[in-house]
């Protein structure tokens, strides 16, 4: 992707998110350089890789395959290990129409995916087989928004705006919006997008930036090298 196209997806996603109601945290708007004059007290951004993450999983077509991401909070994998403390993360998500995020699974994550609004988000779901692959051949039951729904191998649910469906680790799922965009929450255990996505394609989870203007904001993916200490 290029940087111009990162900056501009920044600016639509703000404009989107906050048409909900909903406000990015002060640190979105810094700048590189005053990320960087903050570096000493900001570990707690760092180390937890929260702010502006924009994928087209390395493929060069962003509104066919992507996702724009944005994590607000993230726990510890250490609180996590010893099953207390901050063992959550919340992230805003926006979901073009038609924009498809590829079949994926987690190792550790369970997640709620929340259509906060816009178009209808659509969930083509598998369980994993005793491989880890997707499982063509057993039904699959998930939590919406409280209540157990079965359904078949790869069939597509539907979420409206306010409702919500609990994904647990080994459940395949890929999604889009449909009839719009949508402004997609995503609560669920400790975040760790390095580790914890296994794609069913051969793709990468990050983008391969082309810098050809100044970033407006960095992306988590920039800080191993803008904000290394």
């Amino acid at each position: 992707m290029k940087r111009s196209e990162v900056n501009r997806i920044m600016a639509e996603a703000d404009k989107f998110i906050r048409s909900f109601g909903f406000v990015l945290p002060p640190f979105a708007y810094w700048s590189p350089d005053e990320m960087k004059a903050k570096r000493a007290v900001i570990d707690g951004i760092v180390d937890a890789r929260l702010g502006w993450d924009i994928t087209d999983y390395g493929l060069g077509k962003y509104d066919e395959m992507g996702l724009f991401l944005f994590t607000v909070r993230n726990g510890s994998q250490e609180d996590l290990n010893r099953g207390g403390g901050m063992c959550y993360a919340e992230k805003i998500m926006i979901s073009k129409a038609n924009q498809l995020s590829p079949m994926h699974r987690h190792i550790v994550k369970a997640e709620d995916i929340i259509n906060r609004g816009g178009g209808t988000l659509v969930l083509e779901l598998f369980n994993s087989d005793a491989d880890g692959n997707p499982d063509e051949n057993t039904d699959v039951t998930v939590m919406t928004d409280g209540m157990a729904r079965t359904q078949p191998a790869g069939a597509k649910l539907k979420l409206n705006p306010g409702e919500s469906v609990t994904l647990m680790p080994g459940n395949w799922h890929a999604f889009w919006g449909e009839d719009a965009d949508v402004l997609i929450g995503e609560v669920s255990t400790v975040n760790d997008d390095r580790t914890d996505n296994v794609f069913l394609e051969p793709i990468g989870r990050f983008s391969t930036i082309d810098e050809d203007v100044e970033p407006t904001h960095l992306l988590v993916s920039d800080y191993d090298r803008v904000l290394k200490r």
